[in-house]
Parts: structure tokens; C-alpha cells; sequence
């Protein structure tokens, strides 16, 4: 098979698709890997390094899709990427179509085969693809939301961990998943008050053997929702349902009730948000205030710490990539359930029910 690895184009969007140990596992089983001039620049990755594992090294993202008969890369493809697609060429990324009904369309239109790396799901929920992005969004949101509660960043003012004779910051986490426990350690850490909420009492208590009690864990229900964010110094919502848009569990009331300069995390945003008013922003301009409480919606987070992002994302993603290109996508898929649960769209139908639900689409299941 002959495997693409194009350059990211969304803003500041440092990492890439597949590292140079990645190219030698694949070229050693009989594979042919092309990759865009400087993908990996943004990751530390030299070209050199890509050709040293049997890479070739193409100038343009034309060159690669035209060429390549799976596409592997990081984030879903941008409108001005989108006409490169050939059919029944395959697409291994994030995808996130429950919030992108004009991608999901354009992805149907070319009959793309797309398998969304935060839909491949074991039978116990476990979400390989989507876990080490997870943890390092959920770290990222307490140190981004730290730098915006600066008084020169427009914040309140208040030192998280506080200092003797002063009370520390309040963070409230909404959801108690991967981010959300990645989003409590760190916090913790730097010595916050932490609450954590969530419908899943057995998680609550989890996190509340782990953290030896040190946080507030509340169940999650309009009432103390409205509590813990109107206590808030910064608050980070971290709810997840695979492949479905986030709902939006904290409203604008709630948020209005922070002090001013508080700060708000949605990490959801690439779901469409748990936060109402949330909407997504870039690197470039990163924040955005609402009844005076600063917003930070970034989508693609992990990519501001790209080198440790994409060699954390290709360890759980090469095995499944190599799966593909040795036994090809009908067969792997035939193989693997929780590979086959990533199956997001096929010959220009709709195979994720989630996301079809979301997005008043035709859903078609997936025979093979």
C-alpha cells in the first residue's frame, strides 16, 4: 500500500501524522511511505530522518494525495483540502464530523473512506486513539487557564495555589473522564481547590481514591453545576459522548455569575462544546469574553505542545495504521471490532449513528 502523510494546515497545528519509526515499521513490511516537505518540522522531525527510514519526500499536499492510497494525518482536512480526495480513498485522522455538517458532506460527496481515530472503541468504552490527546488537552487546560487568570491577561488576578495566609484558586471540572482526571492532577498539583462533577458516581469515587480525597467530587445536575461554576475561578468542561456533539450542559446564567475575569476551558470545542456561548478559536487569537468571563476555545490544543502530542498520538495509532496497510482496510476492519467501530463513512454512506443523529443525516450501517 502507499501511505500519504501531508503537512497540517490548521492554524499553528504543529504535529504530524506518522513519526520516522512509523515509516520503517511500514517500509519493512513491503509499503511504499510518502511525506510532504517539512510535515515534521513543526514536531522537531527533519526530512532527513523520513528518508533515512525509507521515506520519500514529496514537495506539495498534491503530490501526496494524488499518489497515496490512505492518507494518514492529525486533524480533519480544511475546506481548502478537501477537493484532493479521490474515491474510495482512505482517510485514518480525527475527524470530528458531529460538528461539521459541511465536512461531512464534502467527505461523503468524494467517497472517501473515513476512519475517525476518536470513534475506534473497545467493548468497554476504552478510546485508545483519543486518550493520550485527551490527557494532554486536560494538563493543558489548567496551565492555559492559569496564564489567562494573570491580571496583564485580562484575568482576575488570582494565583491558582494561592500562598500562605490566602485561599487557593477554585477550579471546577465538568466531567470526569480522561481530561478531566488529567485536568484534577494538575490542578491539585499546583495546589487549587479542585471539584469535580459527573452523572457517574463509580468515577466520582474513583477519582476520590485516587486523589487520597483531596478533591470535591459532586454529582452533575443543573443545581450543582450552577453552584460549582458560580464558585469558580476557572472552569473546564471536559464532557465527552463518542462521536456525538457535546451538549451543552453549563449555560451563559451560569457562567455570567463568575467574577469578573474568571476563566472558562472548553475542551469540547472540537464536539461543539458543553459551555453555551463557546465557539472555536485559534492560536492566533485564542480567547474571546462574554459577560466579562474570558473564553478559551482552541480546538486543536495538543498542538501547541506538538512534539510530545505526536509522538504520545503515533504510538496508539501506528499499530492500527499498520493493521490497515498489511491486511488492507475491508479485511482489518473484519478483524478488529473496536478498529471497525471508527468506521465513520463508506462509499458515500454514513456509518456513524452518533454522528448521523447529530447532524439530521441518513445513517447506513456498515456491512462488509
Amino acid at each position: 500500500m502507499i501511505i500519504g502523510v501531508p503537512r497540517e494546515t490548521k492554524i499553528h497545528e504543529y504535529r504530524v501524522g506518522l513519526v520516522p519509526s512509523g515509516v520503517r515499521e511500514l517500509v519493512r513490511d513491503g509499503h511504499k511511505v510518502i511525506v510532504e516537505r517539512h510535515a515534521g518540522e513543526g514536531s522537531g522531525i527533519l526530512d532527513e530522518e523520513y528518508v533515512e527510514r525509507g521515506a520519500e519526500i514529496v514537495e506539495t499536499a498534491d503530490d501526496v494525495y494524488a499518489e497515496a492510497e490512505m492518507i494518514v494525518k492529525v486533524k480533519e482536512p480544511l475546506p481548502q483540502e478537501r477537493h484532493r480526495f479521490k474515491e474510495g480513498q482512505l482517510l485514518f485522522c480525527y475527524l470530528h464530523l458531529a460538528a461539521d455538517i459541511e465536512l461531512t458532506k464534502s467527505l461523503l460527496d468524494q467517497k472517501v473512506i473515513g476512519i475517525a481515530y476518536e470513534m475506534v472503541q473497545s467493548d468497554d468504552g476504552y478510546l485508545p486513539l483519543l486518550v493520550p490527546m485527551s490527557e494532554v488537552a486536560g494538563r493543558l487546560s489548567i496551565q492555559v487557564g492559569a496564564h489567562y487568570l494573570e491580571k496583564k491577561n485580562g484575568g482576575s488576578g488570582v494565583l491558582l495555589g494561592g500562598v500562605p495566609g490566602t485561599n487557593p484558586g477554585n477550579v471546577a471540572i465538568i466531567g470526569a473522564g480522561v481530561v478531566g482526571t488529567n485536568a484534577a492532577k494538575i490542578a491539585l498539583g499546583m495546589g487549587a481547590s479542585v471539584t469535580v462533577l459527573d452523572i457517574n458516581v463509580g468515577r466520582l469515587r474513583y477519582l476520590s481514591e485516587i486523589f487520597s480525597g483531596n478533591l470535591i467530587t459532586l454529582v452533575a445536575n443543573s443545581r450543582s453545576i450552577e453552584e460549582a461554576v458560580a464558585n469558580a475561578d476557572l472552569v473546564v468542561g471536559a464532557v465527552l459522548i463518542p462521536g456525538a456533539k457535546a451538549p451543552k450542559i453549563v449555560t451563559r446564567d451560569m457562567i455570567s455569575r463568575m467574577r469578573q475575569g474568571s476563566v472558562v476551558v472548553d475542551v469540547d470545542i472540537d464536539q461543539g462544546g458543553c459551555i453555551e456561548s463557546s465557539h472555536p478559536t485559534t492560536f492566533d487569537d485564542p480567547v474571546f469574553t462574554v459577560d466579562g468571563v474570558i473564553y478559551y476555545c482552541v480546538a486543536n490544543m495538543p498542538g501547541s505542545v506538538a512534539r510530545t502530542a505526536t509522538f504520545a498520538l503515533t504510538n496508539v495509532t501506528l499499530p492500527y495504521v499498520l493493521e490497515l496497510a498489511n491486511l488492507g482496510y475491508k479485511e482489518a476492519l473484519a478483524c478488529d471490532k473496536p478498529l471497525a467501530k471508527g468506521l465513520s463513512m463508506f462509499e458515500g454512506k454514513l456509518t456513524c449513528k452518533p454522528v448521523a443523529e447529530s447532524l439530521g443525516l441518513d445513517y447506513t450501517p456498515y456491512t462488509n
